[in-house]
């Protein structure tokens, strides 16, 4: 993760360079009630899909399963949570979400947070189908990603949100409708078990009062007020949520497979 230049810093990883440690679409409470419906338990093995700074690491380790191993493609992202949060139930791998190594039929339960929405929507099947590769028959994947509404939106919108999103953000995002997510699921065997959604107000500042607490928050706005290069890629990308914000939200989905 190259987070030394502002104007070419991926957008997640420049706000984790300020202090932001809630980068889901959704934030804290939807990424925590989507995990709660998993109910995960002393049986279960864990997997999760590109587990970035480890927050979500953080939480599903602390629910105590079997086993918890992270895939993630960054080196550094594997060293640092291996250092910070390994353990003899709980490993970090160097590998791809469509492709990694894990054992089929190994997975009681999946995570994914913000990271499909990040790839091309052939990718996005690819990585849908590993996990279903990986977990066991009547295992739970659950995602939450960015999405778009109403459902009907036309796709010229669509582009227009995607191009704005990926010159903001610096990747190449691609959200997608409700049904569009729930149908890449089904589209590789899994049935939908729950669906959550919430409105996207990743850098507003009532949800990041809200995910990352007062005294948190407060070093956040320090950092980014004597970081200008930072504060205006911020600034942007949080214009361009605010202009389609009746057209985008967070969505979250526990599918099950079958």
């Amino acid at each position: 993760m190259n987070t030394s230049d502002p104007e070419k810093a991926q957008g997640h990883w420049l706000l984790a360079k300020m202090g932001k440690r809630v980068l889901r679409p959704g934030g804290r409470e939807l990424s925590e009630k989507m995990m709660d419906a998993l109910k995960i338990t002393s049986n279960d093995n864990l997997v999760e899909f590109a587990p970035g700074i480890g927050k979500t690491a953080s939480y599903l380790i602390s629910k105590k399963p079997k086993t918890y191993t992270g895939v993630d493609a960054d080196q550094d992202v594997v060293s640092r949570l291996s250092a910070k949060l390994g353990n003899n139930s709980a490993k970090f791998i160097l590998s791809n979400a469509a492709d990694t190594g894990l054992k089929e039929n190994s997975a009681d339960k999946l995570v994914g947070e913000a990271m499909l929405t990040m790839h091309a929507d052939h990718r996005k099947s690819e990585i849908v189908k590993e996990a279903h590769r990986i977990l066991k028959k009547g295992g739970l994947y659950a995602i939450h990603e960015l999405g778009l509404t109403p459902d009907s939106i036309p796709e010229e919108n669509k582009a227009e949100i995607s191009k704005k999103l990926a010159l903001s953000i610096k990747v190449n995002a691609r959200p997608l409708t409700q049904k569009e997510w729930e149908d890449i699921l089904t589209a590789e065997g899994f049935k939908i078990r729950e669906v959550f959604t919430s409105p996207m107000l990743l850098l507003e500042r009532k949800r990041v009062v809200e995910d990352e607490g007062l005294l948190r928050s407060l070093k956040i706005g320090f950092n980014i007020l004597t970081h200008p290069d930072a504060k205006k890629r911020i600034l942007d990308m949080r214009s361009v949520f605010r202009k389609y914000r009746n057209n985008m939200n967070a969505v979250a989905i526990i599918a099950e497979k079958i």
